[in-house]
């Protein structure tokens, strides 16, 4: 029975391919496909099934234009993956017993596959021809649907969250059996690794990532790496966003001030607060005024022209913030990958991990594993763009019952994935939040006396810790583990490498929270 009569592909959906041809008649226009590169392939596979193992990585059944084609693809699959042959005589029983293959000619058919094959070494190429026509029929699919949906007067969603799914489908579509990863040579590895080497030492053994802006957390971290997932974690008023906040616009003033040669385009997504307030902190950390001042209106005219002054010097850092609340993790790589493109992004700062929205099919699978789905979407997205990921992450209130509130990994709220994802895990943890509110009262029974010398030691270890802070770095792949200790400035939410004469920051500057 002759193949050209026997398959034939499901035609183009109705009505989505005229285009008008003449005499008011429609000119179809059929899916692209390609039977002859399919049973080359399969021809291939059957006569050696080495073939297989150069498509088995990217190439599924589903892929083929022909069902039945994709039907006996994945039987030589099991069966090659079961330590069995695939060949002529191990599918010949499948196609005397099955009424979709005996339909297409039998075992007659087979051999036809079989005098069709190509060589091992263009297999690979045959592969490859078959999954891009594939893409391109889904694409076709793709482009119907987008039509659909943006004509159907009763979808509830706008149009920008439209484009965003378009864009994730497309994405989707893209890395779907994804054939340019895989091994490569150890040669490419150490080259890779040498080059890393020698920015740092470039750099005069600074760092070999993108600055923080803070010399003691870079010579802990040895910057922040591209592809890498770090968590900023700490209960509330301990000043996760102010350091943040701090990070981003280091990095992008340096990347600024060094003509792109350090530092990076940094894309803050502010779940949390808006990006008025936002750029708020910045300004109060760099004027050097209380932001509480500023937002009531008791700004001196001169305070208020240096403040106009040094907003005009600045806004032109490559920092984009994004304060659409209850963003996806779709959403953000959409804009991320977005921002990538436009403007070359090198670090992302998320405030904070649990304002993400779960992504619409995961909604009932519960907050754990919604979390868990967004760790691993923010590390693949790290990856995926090859820059480093900041993702601020509150934490149980666990901590508060230990004396002292010193955070460790297991206070980690809601997710042990978090842990387990992130290659940095850094808590903030300020002593002199919590000494505030112990200050010591007078006891009705208690002697004037004693009760002086309790004050003393409290105000002596208050003193000890004022404008300090501590990032504990609790988990690090690349480097050690241990404590930053570094100022803290309140009134103008700015985090600042440590005085060694600390006691002077006493004089100048009141505490504060975040």
């Amino acid at each position: 029975m002759s193949t050209d009569n026997t398959i034939r592909l499901a035609e183009a959906r109705s009505g989505d391919s005229s285009f008008g041809g003449s005499n008011n008649e429609p000119a179809i226009r059929t899916l692209p496909y390609n039977i002859e590169a399919e049973k080359a392939l399969l021809g291939a596979i059957i006569t050696d099934n080495r073939a297989f193992e150069r498509v088995a990585e990217f190439l599924m059944a589903e892929h083929f234009a022909i069902p039945e084609h994709g039907r006996i693809f994945e039987t030589c699959r099991t069966l090659i993956d079961r330590g069995q042959i695939a060949n002529y005589v191990s599918l010949a029983p499948l196609f005397e017993t099955d009424e979709v293959l005996s339909s297409i000619g039998g075992t007659n058919y087979l051999a036809e596959l079989a005098g069709s094959a190509v060589t091992i070494i263009n297999s690979g190429e045959y592969g490859r021809i078959i999954y891009d026509l594939h893409l391109k029929r889904e694409l076709i699919h793709l482009g119907e649907d987008i039509v659909n949906e943006a004509f159907d007067p009763g979808v509830d969603v706008t149009a920008t969250q439209q484009i965003e799914m378009a864009e994730q489908h497309l994405y989707d579509l893209a890395t779907e059996g994804n054939y340019e990863g895989g091994f490569q040579d150890f040669q490419k590895s150490v080259l890779d690794a040498l080059r890393m080497a020698e920015t740092a030492h470039k750099r005069e053994g600074a760092l070999a990532g993108v600055t923080t802006g803070l010399k003691d957390l870079d010579q802990m971290l040895g910057g922040l790496h591209k592809s890498d997932l770090l968590i900023l974690a700490g209960r509330p008023s301990m000043g996760k966003t102010a350091l943040a906040t701090n990070i981003a616009y280091n990095a992008a003033y340096s990347h600024f001030k060094s003509a792109g040669e350090e530092g990076a385009v940094v894309g803050f997504f502010s779940l949390e607060m808006s990006a008025e307030q936002l750029a708020a902190r910045i300004l109060s950390e760099q004027v050097e005024l209380s932001s509480d001042k500023m937002r009531k209106g008791l700004l001196s005219n001169d305070e208020f022209v240096r403040l106009a002054t040094i907003s005009n010097s600045i806004n032109r850092m490559p920092l984009f913030i994004d304060d659409t609340p209850a963003l996806s993790i779709s959403a953000i790589r959409t804009r991320a990958r977005r921002l990538k493109r436009k403007h070359n992004l090198g670090l992302i700062v998320v405030d904070y991990l649990q304002l993400i929205s779960a992504n619409p099919g995961s909604r009932d699978n519960g907050r754990v594993q919604e979390v868990s789905e967004i760790t691993r979407g923010l590390k693949t997205l790290a990856k995926e763009l090859e820059v480093p990921v900041i993702a601020l992450s509150q934490l149980s209130r666990a901590v508060e019952q230990r004396d002292p509130p010193r955070p460790q990994l297991s206070d980690l709220r809601e997710s042990g994935s978090i842990e387990q994802d992130a290659d940095v895990v850094m808590f903030i943890y300020r002593e002199e939040y919590y000494l505030e509110r112990k200050k010591p009262s007078h006891r009705a029974d208690e002697d004037v006396s004693k009760f002086a010398e309790r004050e003393g030691r409290w105000e002596d270890t208050l003193k000890r810790v004022k404008n300090t802070a501590d990032v504990i770095i609790a988990k690090q792949r690349h480097g050690p583990i241990g404590d930053v200790k570094m100022a803290f400035i309140g009134e103008f939410t700015r985090f600042a490498d440590l005085d060694p004469y600390h006691n002077d920051y006493d004089n100048r500057y009141d505490g504060g929270n975040e």
